[in-house]
């Protein structure tokens, strides 16, 4: 215990010590460190084994592992969601080393978020509340942790709240970047001085800051994003904002053009055409220059398997090709439970 209370330590005293950012003074130091060990308590390791024929196998592998965060009395846990996509197998590793056997609650393909539940009792854990994301600002000192074998604590810096396109048809309005980073990112949770969960850990990038200065760190999805959809999650197993369209297209955002870098074997995007270096100019005659342009406007449909014309630069010539986008939800193997 002495690493954890350690950091929270140094925690307590950037918070005691630091820019007055927070509308309201700081906590005492101790009452800093009972929140955030509180909150490490709650933290666990998740380990997934996918199914034999995942499709997600071929980019996720299919033996993963990252970490989890218990938020509900019943023992409901929060993760990021590729960790357990067309899950077989899940289990849980508890601060105390037990491993118990899980099962997946529900995924939100829009936000990333995942939800698991152990199917035996976590004894003596207690869950963590939820922060808030208008309270944070660049310069905060935060506390992120990993669960499982070699779990761990650190200390890390909130860089910028910004909006986030990632190259596999994802876009979140706002993200957390923090620096410096932690390797295990995948499901780990961020916490403020209050113990509360502020974001879930997603990606390693290398321009924190956004200002095309090198420098790594780390992207969580904001709890925000969950508060509204949590209910509708437990409930259905996903939500209404999930099925949405689906090229399988990897892309990129260049100087002002979005280009194509990869393309899914057998999806909607090879089936009509589509090569890795064409530029998307626009969609259904809408022109787009960003990956959030191209995204919003594609998405922008009631029917997630609705045609789309995309006006495409395919080496010298310019084309109009019709694709036929797919549910995503509907490509992935459900894991049992949900």
């Amino acid at each position: 215990m002495r690493s954890i209370r350690c950091v929270c330590l140094v925690l307590a005293l950037a918070f005691a010590q630091g820019p007055g950012f927070a509308a309201t003074p700081p906590p005492p130091v101790q009452q800093t460190i009972d929140a955030l060990s509180r909150a490490h308590a709650a933290v666990v390791g998740v380990q997934v084994v996918s199914d034999e024929d995942a499709v997600s196998a071929e980019t996720l592998g299919r033996q993963r592992q990252g970490s989890g965060v218990v938020i509900g009395p019943d023992g409901l846990i929060l993760t990021i969601g590729y960790l357990m996509l067309e899950a077989e197998h899940i289990q849980i590793v508890t601060q105390d080393g037990r491993r118990l056997p899980a099962q997946a609650v529900a995924y939100d393909l829009a936000t990333g978020f995942g939800l698991l539940r152990p199917l035996l009792p976590l004894r003596g854990v207690a869950a963590v509340p939820l922060g808030s994301l208008p309270e944070l600002e660049p310069g905060m000192a935060l506390m992120t942790a990993t669960g499982g074998n070699g779990g761990d604590v650190a200390m890390t810096q909130l860089v910028g709240k910004r909006a986030f396109s990632g190259y596999w048809e994802y876009f979140i309005d706002t993200a957390l970047f923090t620096s410096p980073p932690i390797a295990n990112h995948s499901g780990a949770p961020l916490f403020n001085q209050r113990g509360e969960l502020v974001g879930i850990g997603s990606l390693l990038v290398m321009d924190a800051l956004g200002t095309g200065q090198r420098l790594p760190g780390n992207m969580f999805v904001p709890v925000d994003l969950l508060k509204p959809i949590l209910a509708e999650m437990q409930s259905t197993g996903t939500t209404r904002l999930s099925r949405r369209p689906w090229l399988g297209l990897n892309s990129v955002e260049l100087s002002g053009r979005v280009q194509v870098a990869r393309v899914g074997k057998a999806s909607p995007a090879w089936a009509a055409g589509l090569q890795p270096g064409d530029v998307v100019l626009a969609v259904d005659g809408t022109k787009v220059t960003t990956l959030e342009g191209f995204y919003k406007k594609l998405w922008d449909r009631a029917d997630a398997q609705a045609e789309v014309q995309l006006t495409v630069l395919q080496g010298a010539d310019v084309k109009t090709l019709t694709v036929k986008p797919v549910d995503r939800m509907s490509t992935l193997r459900k894991p049992k439970g949900i």
